[in-house]
């Protein structure tokens, strides 16, 4: 049967590889950013319709369970094929729309998700288990690696596609069902994704239900959900973290971050420059591994701020769809929160160098000017939060060593990014940095085959690499005797290994 066309206006979620509607549901307008028009309705999914689409995807996953590692990964590699036949205009359209990216962007963000399902095609494909060296002659002694069963994936705004391909493709390749709750600001964007999907995937292996916090606390509460990906901030992180403890569920959680980013006296200016344009002002900031804290050296600070400032004005502020590298912040909350952390460190004594406002030409809309601030203290709000928009907090240090400490001065540890020739520096800043990744000369960089993930109060657990897979996936210790013997610690035991008093 057919997939009934997409419509951003209709309500409808994604199950049974079909596009249906949700009977009874309450709806929520989604509001474009740039415009403030409405481009489109969600369903609000209540926990009755998320235990039947739960119910439906562990069906569907004890069939792809069955399915042997070969022919499960040439239907992953299919989805990728899938992926790639397309120009992503349709996808990355929506998604500017809904939450305002610059289009380039989307369209950039698209093309580095099939390369996900190829890898963890191949890696679940490569490995699934391992043989111990026995404790027993003539006893086999192995583990193996089974699938949970159905994921739940509750997803951000700011990738709303590769992030959630990330954990997807890692639960698929391992033998799991995912059902998808996407962030409110993105569902038309990831339900028109589905589609990818639904034709290449058995039914029901992937669905997408829109909603709130209540679709996602159904979603982990369902009997039929077994482990939960999620994305996003702190305060929701420790939500679903508590709600999976409550029903021992596994969790992979990403909470976001406060990263710092160390200019050395010995930094490549011109690269140094262009690369904090684009750590700090990439999406509007609004990245989990955005650079918000500068730490810069003494020797090059004047230097450092003066160039940054010319290039970060020279950046342009607009529609997404227009010609801008800086869209709108995805909503009225973001930007308000923005302006707070702002005007308090102006209050507090931090310089602005140049935006520190809303563009004069742009009312209408959640835009906000690429800001620099200088004169900042460690003490200072903006820097003990995570901010998520377009602001580079700048201090004044006296050495590397002074960088670094002040760096780790943070309940955050998600990435953190280092520019400088010194080989000593970059060692010590890979030795010494306490964050899930560092970056030295080379911010915001992933790679499939390595993990991405962060300590402290940035979360728990890791996506892509071999841990994004083993999330995904229990191990089973087997033992098997091939020449049945009586072990002689069996019952029942000899007289002389009772204690005797004499």
């Amino acid at each position: 049967m057919a997939m009934s066309p997409f419509d951003p206006h209709s309500g409808l979620v994604f199950r049974g590889n079909d596009f249906v509607a949700v009977p009874g549901a309450s709806v929520r307008e989604i509001v474009n950013p740039a415009t403030l028009a409405t481009e489109g309705r969600i369903a609000l999914c209540d926990a009755a319709f998320v235990e039947e689409v739960a119910a439906e995807a562990l069906v569907a996953q004890k069939a792809w369970a069955k399915i042997d590692y070969k022919s499960r990964a040439a239907l992953l590699h299919r989805v990728a094929n899938a992926i790639e036949a397309t120009d992503f205009h349709d996808v990355a359209k929506l998604m500017t729309l809904e939450m305002g990216k610059p289009y380039p962007e989307a369209v950039g963000e698209l093309a580095n998700v099939a390369p996900a399902f190829r890898y963890f095609a191949e890696m679940a494909r490569d490995e699934a288990g391992r043989i111990a060296g026995t404790t027993q002659v003539g006893s086999f002694q192995f583990a193996r690696y089974e699938p949970y069963g159905v994921s739940v994936h509750i997803m951000p705004f700011n990738f709303p596609i590769l992030l959630m391909v990330w954990t997807v493709a890692a639960s698929l390749a391992a033998g799991n069902a995912c059902i998808v709750k996407p962030a409110e600001a993105t569902s038309l964007s990831t339900l028109k994704f589905m589609e990818h999907f639904g034709a290449v995937l058995p039914v029901g292996l992937v669905s997408c239900l829109t909603g709130g916090a209540e679709t996602a606390q159904a979603l982990i509460a369902s009997r039929n959900t077994h482990v939960v990906a999620f994305t996003g901030g702190v305060a929701a992180a420790r939500a679903v973290n508590v709600a999976c403890a409550e029903w021992l569920k596994p969790a992979i959680i990403e909470a976001g971050g406060s990263d710092p980013m160390i200019i050395s006296e010995h930094a490549p200016m011109e690269v140094a420059v262009a690369g904090s344009v684009t750590a700090a002002f990439h999406l509007s900031g609004q990245i989990c591994t955005s650079s918000e804290r500068f730490y810069v050296h003494e020797a090059v600070h004047d230097e450092f701020v003066e160039r940054f400032a010319a290039m970060a004005k020279r950046l342009r502020v607009g529609n997404g769809l227009g010609v801008s590298e800086i869209g709108p912040l995805v909503s009225e909350a973001a930007r308000d929160k923005v302006i707070r952390l702002v005007d308090g460190a102006v209050a507090e004594g931090a310089r602005i160098v140049c935006g520190g406002r809303v563009p004069p030409a742009l009312n209408t809309g959640w835009f906000y000017e690429p800001t620099i601030l200088t004169g900042v203290t460690p003490d200072m709000q903006i820097m003990r939060e995570e901010v998520f928009g377009p602001v580079a907090a700048i201090c004044r240090v006296g050495s590397f060593e002074e960088a670094l400490e002040l760096a780790n001065r943070s309940d955050f540890g998600l990435g953190a990014s280092v520019f400088t020739t010194d080989l000593k520096e970059a060692m010590q800043a890979a030795e010494a940095l306490q964050s899930g990744m560092v970056w030295v000369n080379n911010p915001l960089i992933d790679n499939d085959a390595l993990p991405f993930g962060g300590w402290k109060n940035s979360g728990l657990g890791r996506e892509l690499g071999r841990q994004g897979l083993d999330a995904f996936r229990q191990s089973k210790m087997v033992v098997i005797d091939h020449d049945p013997a009586i072990a002689d610690w069996w019952y029942p035991y000899p007289d002389s290994a009772f204690y005797r008093n004499s």
